[in-house]
């Protein structure tokens, strides 16, 4: 049977302001036992639920379509005069035309991550920026897979999956995102569509070394509500052993798994102690010099939690 299939999906959106009791907690593992349909050992439920990665804490910062020279002059002053965690990497995403001015003037702290870039070599290609030049100016990353690159501007599965294997064979890291809709998440086909996602990148990258992947449910995402907790660990494990079933363990290990989706000083500490949640890709907090500090800083509570 494939692995997706073992999967029914996950609680519906309704749920997301219930607060965790010892019984929700109880039902929540029971729940996700059931969906996995693991056997009953305590070493099979902890290679799932528990198996957290290996990499270093993580945290994007996607500006989107957002900022002029003075607001970002601003943005990059308050970013480097932040006091941030050392034991965390640290990227922004500016848009295109203000990456230089941001890759001059920011924190040799903080590495710089472009939004999207062209499946191939640059060339007649209207519009397009490619790989080569994204180089050229600085940047180390690239998100891909965006849900708002996936439905609003249409991009494929399998054409996000390729411009992800081209990236990584000219030497840049990828963010690769994935998610589900709300509609998909009340029919509960959540892992359906990011084990569809997930599988897209798998036939196409060459390798998942300098790969982090970024779960960003869509409806959580410049709407002000996020998953809990709870609900976000229990997709980072399913992706985790998705990874350790179809790519291998010490992938499904390394990789780090990041979460995103209205993302905010307020919730990053409790959202961080989950064992599988290895960062963030924040959105509009990242907009705001002090509370992406504190997002950042937000490591400390996973030290706690560990």
């Amino acid at each position: 049977m494939a692995v997706a299939s073992q999967f029914s999906g996950l609680r519906p959106v309704s749920k997301l302001d219930s607060s965790p009791s010892l019984s929700t907690t109880h039902s929540f593992f029971h729940n996700l036992h059931s969906h996995l349909r693991l056997p009953t050992s305590r070493k099979a439920c902890r290679a799932v639920v528990a198996m957290a990665g290996s990499g270093k804490f993580f945290v994007g910062g996607n500006w989107k379509c957002n900022g002029t020279k003075e607001s970002i002059t601003k943005l990059v002053s308050d970013l480097n005069s932040a006091k941030l965690e050392s034991d965390v990497d640290v990227v922004v995403a500016p848009p295109f035309l203000y990456i230089d001015q941001v890759k001059a003037s920011l924190t040799d702290q903080i590495e710089i991550s472009a939004q999207n870039c062209w499946i191939s070599k640059g060339g007649a290609f209207t519009g397009e920026i490619s790989v080569e030049q994204l180089k050229d100016i600085g940047c180390k990353w690239v998100i891909l897979g965006h849900s708002e690159r996936r439905h609003v501007i249409g991009e494929t599965d399998e054409f996000i999956g390729k411009k992800a294997a081209y990236a990584l064979s000219q030497g840049v890291g990828v963010i690769a995102c994935i998610g589900e809709l709300l509609q998909e998440r009340e029919a509960g086909k959540t892992f359906d569509v990011c084990f569809k996602q997930m599988k897209a990148f798998a036939d196409s990258l060459p390798s998942w070394d300098n790969v982090v992947i970024a779960y960003e449910p869509v409806w959580a995402i410049g709407t002000g509500k996020v998953a809990t907790p709870e609900q976000a660990q229990e997709v980072h494990a399913a992706v985790r052993d998705w990874l350790s079933k179809n790519v291998s363990a010490e992938v499904a290990s390394k990789t780090r798994i990041i979460y995103g989706g209205s993302v905010n000083g307020s919730n990053c500490s409790e959202l961080a102690k989950k064992e599988d949640i290895d960062g963030f890709l924040v959105g509009g907090a990242s907009l705001k010099g002090p509370e992406f500090a504190v997002i950042v800083n937000s490591v400390t509570s996973k030290k706690v939690a560990a």
